[in-house]
């Protein structure tokens, strides 16, 4: 396919600032860029003329869209906020505030230069939209064993990606001990195992999802550590090497002795070999799972202004020839809530609401060791799940458990998955003891 003037363009300025950055863009990265020419050129040249006629939506004879009073009585913003059409890479406002959160929330940000955050319709979009900008389909996704289904979906079967992993915790005979008990950890022994083999295209493309979903783990600051050393060291190699970080459950850390930042920090300017695209949102970091509000930011070392321009227009691009743009409305939500002087005391209510349901479930594990003898539960220690390993068969014991104990879990191949975010605190004790009860039966 011959490419656009204006993606070769935006190709030339990537291949200026880094030309590693270029190699790792896909045969569809390469190829997009963000209209500047067209309908929304000519539509910002009308703009404040006596007599628009370039604009795709409908207006009233003052002007102000036309909405329906049916809608409008349930709404409380104003209809330009609420009917009218978001940028397709976001509103200026909402990812200008974004930016600033994210150096407040992440403060090994400070004095680093990463892009500014593009908006996209929550993470699994956003996650999409980097298949889209950097996988092949001779490329592997190279990810730890325990990992969200729908990963499948948008790498393999979009974008021909095939998926690769490792196990995510170390054995049992190689776990670290403290205070003489033995415990499981991030398994960078084998991220740095998959990083060691050749790749057909020069490039390795790696996942990471802390807090991670399904297993609610994420590592301490000694494994983040270890990861960056071993993603750091395969760059230095010469390996063209593209991290996406799915930081969906970012903030959600409940216990003491665990990186409570994004792994972002370490890898932004690790390597001028190394790109770091960090995918994260507000779903559920704020609670607003129906907003499909998310962002997509990039951070390499010696990154400037004119790469990430052009990694943002190619976004934007590839945003506008999937979706258009992401929901006006949301963002406008979202824009008053995080401006309001009550967010941050609200935000930390819900935190502590699901740290007093991850503090019962360890209290209650602690409190039966019997429920050892039938299954085990693998590290936790953030996010929104748990899981647990048990003696019988995982799917059997789903759907006992779904007939005889009216209680639902998901199944992962040999481990079940329990969402205590979900889980009534009253009903945590219940949710285990059924489990356990099954659990004998079946044996």
């Amino acid at each position: 396919m011959e490419l656009d003037s204006q993606a070769i363009k935006l190709n030339d300025a990537i291949k200026s600032a880094n030309p590693a950055v270029l190699d790792m863009l896909s045969a569809k990265g390469k190829a997009i860029f963000f209209p500047k020419l067209g309908i929304l050129a000519q539509s910002a040249e009308a703009n404040g003329k006596e007599i628009n006629a370039t604009i795709g939506i409908a207006l009233e004879d003052d002007a102000s869209p036309v909405a329906l009073p049916s809608i409008s009585k349930n709404l409380n913003l104003p209809a330009v906020d609420a009917y009218t059409y978001a940028p397709s890479p976001g509103r200026a406002d909402i990812r200008k505030l974004w930016k600033e959160m994210l150096l407040k929330k992440n403060p090994g940000l400070a004095g680093k230069t990463f892009s500014h955050p593009v908006v996209t319709a929550a993470l699994t979009h956003g996650l999409s939209m980097a298949g889209y900008l950097f996988c092949d389909e001779d490329d592997t996704v190279i990810l730890p064993d325990l990992y969200w289904e729908n990963y499948g979906l948008i790498f393999t079967h979009a974008y021909g990606a095939a998926l690769e992993t490792f196990p995510t915790y170390t054995e049992m005979g190689t776990a670290q001990k403290t205070d003489g008990i033995e415990r499981r950890g991030f398994n960078t022994a084998g991220l740095k195992a998959k990083l060691a083999q050749p790749s057909k295209s020069g490039k390795k493309i790696v996942l990471l999802n802390f807090p991670n979903n399904p297993s609610g783990y994420t590592p301490t600051p000694a494994e983040v550590k270890e990861i960056t050393s071993a993603l750091t060291d395969a760059a230095n190699r010469g390996e063209k090497v593209v991290v996406l970080i799915d930081d969906a459950y970012f903030g959600l850390v409940f216990e003491d002795g665990i990186y409570k930042q994004s792994i972002f920090c370490d890898l932004c300017e690790a390597s001028p070999n190394l790109l770091a695209v960090k995918i994260d949102g507000a779903t559920k970091e704020d609670y607003v799972w129906g907003f499909r509000v998310g962002f997509l930011t990039y951070g390499i070392k010696g990154g400037n202004a004119a790469l990430y321009e052009s990694l943002e227009a190619k976004t934007g691009g590839a945003i506008r020839g999937n979706i258009s743009n992401t929901s006006n409305p949301a963002q406008s939500l979202l824009v008053r809530s995080w401006s309001s002087g009550e967010y941050a005391a609200e935000k930390q209510m819900k935190f502590e609401l699901l740290k007093r349901r991850f503090d019962t479930v360890k209290e209650i594990l602690a409190a039966h060791p019997e429920y050892r003898a039938q299954f085990t539960s693998l590290p936790f220690n953030s996010g929104y799940f748990m899981c647990i390993q048990p003696k019988v068969d995982s799917e059997l014991l789903r759907q006992k458990l779904l007939k005889d104990y009216s209680t639902g879990t998901i199944n992962f191949g040999g481990i079940l998955r329990l969402a205590f975010s979900a889980t009534p605190t009253d009903k945590l004790a219940k949710l285990f003891e059924n489990i356990f009860k099954a659990c004998k039966e079946l044996a």
